[in-house]
């Protein structure tokens, strides 16, 4: 019987099968493993957790600022945000699991490039709450499928939000969108402003889409999405140089 990670990612199941502990990383994201199961996940295409808790008012910027910078190189960040008061394990948990299902959904989609894995690295945010990889690729399908239903036209996931010829019926959600369409950005982009996941942005474009409030592209949308940061893509020699690197990144990010 074929299980869903193998359906959505041979290798990721190949993985989860033999408890392996690193980072698959594949076109549009990257899954971290511990024990086979899914610890972390990140997209250029999806909010990181960051990008969540602090928009959402949660967590000061400054607050997150000083996890990375005090226990980052540890690999604690998560446990700092927690045992220092700033989240509690509950809410913590909750809003990892949105950004890692988040940031899943577009590392698992369809690809014909390379899918490549390093052994023994692991995320510098720590350990929250492991999801098997069967779960991860289970939900990542199913999200593809809804998407299909609202409206079967992935073009409108990647190209710049125009709006269309309807001029009402938009929810409150959607017309925070709608205020942002102004043809340059791409649903990615709104939801990274707004500090909402991408999956439910891209959701409520579909559904605009539907009811015409905003175009559907006539032609098929060349996708131009920011790369992997070339720590993960490329493989560095030396996993603590790449930890630098990212937590650097992570610090400028926020400047």
């Amino acid at each position: 019987m074929t299980s869903a990670a193998t359906a959505v990612s041979p290798m990721l199941a190949r993985l989860a099968e033999e408890r392996a502990t690193g980072v698959l990383v594949r076109d549009h994201g990257a899954l971290y493993l511990a024990d086979g199961q899914v610890v972390h996940a990140e997209s250029p295409a999806a909010p990181g957790i960051d990008v969540l808790l602090t928009a959402s008012g949660r967590l000061p910027r400054t607050g997150w600022e000083e996890a990375v910078a005090r226990a980052g190189a540890r690999r604690e960040v998560a446990r700092f945000l927690v045992d220092s008061g700033q989240l509690a394990d509950g809410e913590l948990e909750i809003c990892h699991l949105a950004a890692l299902h988040d940031a899943a959904f577009f590392a698992l989609a369809p690809t014909s490039g390379p899918t490549r894995f390093r052994y023994g690295v692991a995320h510098w945010i720590g350990s929250i709450r492991p999801v098997p990889a069967a779960d991860v690729a289970r939900e990542a399908r199913r999200r593809r499928g809804l998407l299909e239903t609202v409206w079967p036209y992935p073009e409108v996931d990647t190209a710049p939000l125009v709006r269309g010829s309807a001029r009402s019926g938009a929810s409150r959600r959607q017309q925070d969108l709608l205020a942002m369409a102004d043809g340059v950005r791409t649903p990615s982009a709104i939801a990274r402003a707004l500090g909402r996941p991408a999956f439910n942005t891209l959701v409520e474009v579909r559904r605009m889409a539907a009811a015409g409030l905003v175009e559907t592209p006539s032609e098929p949308v060349v996708e131009a999405a920011d790369p992997l940061p070339g720590w993960v893509s490329q493989f560095p020699a030396d996993p603590d140089i790449a930890l630098l690197r990212r937590l650097r990144d992570a610090l400028e990010a926020s400047l």
